[in-house]
């Protein structure tokens, strides 16, 4: 298994709205999603699209969601995690465990914020930096 395009730069934040104008302001990145509520994963979620990637803007909901615990420790937000697209979600979390990496959660891929599978790797497994892998979307 060997990983594939960068898809995303995950920014937590703790106003998601004021950071899409601050895109656009600050950086000319007009073209950002609507943004939608995920319920179930606990946070609010927009895209500002750019020529060769997208940043995915995190707010959370409520005192539950992980984002929450990481805004307590960053309070003007921050780079939460980076995303790479693999062509089989099941043979990535595979080749991650057997090559000794901890998949968060229950191992599961569950459904993302793209509406494709997705999992996450620990951060000390990647000196510190927590990497989701996501199933290459449709094109």
């Amino acid at each position: 298994m060997k990983i594939g395009r960068l898809n995303h730069v995950g920014v937590a934040v703790p106003d998601i709205e004021a950071a899409k104008k601050t895109y656009a302001a600050l950086y000319g990145a007009t073209q950002a999603t609507e943004t939608k509520d995920f319920p179930h994963l606990g946070v609010r979620v927009a895209f500002v699209h750019l020529d060769n990637s997208e940043i995915e803007l995190i707010e959370p909901c409520g005192e539950a969601s992980p984002i929450h615990k990481f805004l307590e420790r960053n309070p003007k937000g921050g780079q939460h995690h980076i995303c790479f697209e693999v062509p089989d979600i099941i043979a990535a979390r595979d080749a991650m465990r057997e090559r000794g990496a901890t998949v968060l959660g229950t191992g599961e891929p569950y459904i993302g914020a793209h509406c494709v599978p997705v999992i996450f790797v620990h951060p000390k497994d990647s000196h510190g930096q927590l990497i989701e892998l996501m199933q290459e979307p449709a094109r």
